[in-house]
């Protein structure tokens, strides 16, 4: 099955707002065995979204427009789609109901601009909407299209199509994907077994990542899989796609291979995140860990408690960014500072130390180091960064050379930090179940 994504919105065009529909949406059919054969963003004009969504009833079994269908002015999607296909807009009962209430459950005035939300294509399946007032919509788009529209109008496919409309924000287009998209599909398409395996790997950079992997995985390859390779900051995705009957054995040949071959730089799977294994994994050990941070800027932090469960391992952490924050609120030597700078070995060692004192933990990691685009001097250039790990065996430091700009730096250090740890951890759960 053919599925074109359309999303509209000017402020995607203007770089404003970030588009995660397609990420989103793409993952979920994919999970149904439908994968997205094009998707394009246009601007809210007549034009743009006519035409995009015109050209792609042409080609698609399924068409879904994300975006347009609020009460602004510029929320023109469902005028003009229905235009498109000849549709009349009738007034829905119950999507005026459901906007009464929604603004009457919090005490508010409906706003008079609401109204044009309850007029709906003539025909359509309506889809309330359960965190905002936009309802989705879907319209079977028959294949002789619409006499009585204009001859640049007239949609022709070879087949019957299905037209999907959903809101824009993601608060409102996800639960409702799920709730009604996700079961019209089911009952009108057939997905054929579709398998798609992501091996999460850290420390290799992609080009090696594929030498390592390629030769073995060749055989497989020949069988029908399919390889791809997704570098993002401080890791490398491995992803492995099956498709038909044996989809799940070949799959599953394909991640003993990468396993084998890549080893302890697998971190994690699918939707893995790296401070999720490492919660997991102090969770798993009963362990805890705190933080002291100097140019992550607290970011190390902020991943871990992005993560449900995390108050039982990570205690807490300082962001030590000036030297005074790191001599009062870690301990650390007025003499090392002068000695070494902020940026090196001996005081990375001491705010391991003093932030494992400080709050009892088991582990404590310390990172300090030069972002930019300034600072750098050729003993000690910019990238540069010291990370320390301190546990009751003792304080470990590496060192390592991070020369990207400032964001990308704080990402891959923290990613770094934590991967450490996992690897630390990872160790202990292997010695104690060997003992």
């Amino acid at each position: 099955m053919k599925i074109e994504l359309v999303n509209t919105g000017s402020e995607l065009m203007l770089g404003r707002v970030l588009n995660t529909h397609q990420q989103w949406l793409c993952r979920r059919l994919a999970d149904l065995g439908h994968v997205v054969t094009r998707q394009v963003a246009v601007a809210d004009s007549a034009n743009a979204i006519q035409n995009a969504v015109r050209e792609a009833l042409t080609r698609a079994e399924l068409v879904i427009t994300t975006g347009g269908l609020g009460p602004t002015s510029d929320d023109i999607t469902r005028e003009l789609i229905a235009e498109l296909l000849c549709k009349k807009l009738v007034k829905n009962q119950a999507v005026q109901a459901h906007i009464e209430n929604f603004f009457a459950r919090r005490g508010r005035p409906q706003p008079a601009k609401t109204d044009v939300e309850t007029f709906v294509p003539e025909g359509a399946e309506v889809f309330l909407n359960a965190t905002g007032t936009a309802p989705g919509l879907a319209m079977r788009v028959e294949a002789d299209g619409s006499k009585q529209a204009p001859p640049s109008a007239i949609i022709k496919p070879p087949s019957p199509r299905w037209l999907v409309m959903l809101p824009g924000p993601p608060r409102e287009l996800r639960p409702m994907f799920d709730e009604f998209v996700m079961p019209l599909i089911r009952r009108e398409f057939a997905g054929e077994i579709f398998i798609c395996r992501t091996l999460l790997t850290t420390g290799i950079g992609e080009s090696r990542v594929q030498e390592m992997v390629e030769a073995d995985l060749q055989p497989l390859v020949r069988r029908g899989l399919e390889v791809g390779y997704c570098a993002r900051p401080g890791a490398v995705d491995v992803r492995l796609v099956a498709r038909g009957p044996a989809a799940e054995r070949l799959a599953g040949e394909a991640e003993v291979v990468v396993q084998k071959k890549l080893g302890e730089s697998i971190f994690g799977r699918d939707d893995a995140e790296m401070e999720q294994v490492v919660v997991a994994l102090l969770a798993q050990k009963k362990k805890t860990l705190a933080l002291a941070e100097s140019c992550t800027g607290g970011l190390i932090a902020s991943r871990l408690t992005d993560v449900p469960g995390a108050s039982e391992v990570f205690l807490g952490g300082v962001v030590s960014y000036a030297n005074a924050a790191k001599e009062k609120f870690l301990g650390v030597r007025s003499e090392t500072l002068a000695a070494h700078g902020a940026v090196s070995e001996a005081v990375a060692r001491e705010m391991a130390l003093g932030a494992r004192g400080k709050f009892g933990s088991d582990f404590a990691i310390a990172v300090t180091g030069i972002a930019g685009p300034a600072g750098g001097t050729p003993e000690k250039p910019v990238g540069t960064v010291f990370i320390a790990l301190a546990s009751a065996a003792g304080v470990k430091v590496n060192q390592f050379l991070n020369g990207w700009d400032r964001v990308t730096f704080k990402q891959v250090t923290a990613t770094q930090a934590l991967d450490w740890l996992r690897q630390t951890l990872s160790a202990v759960v292997v010695r104690s179940k060997a003992e």
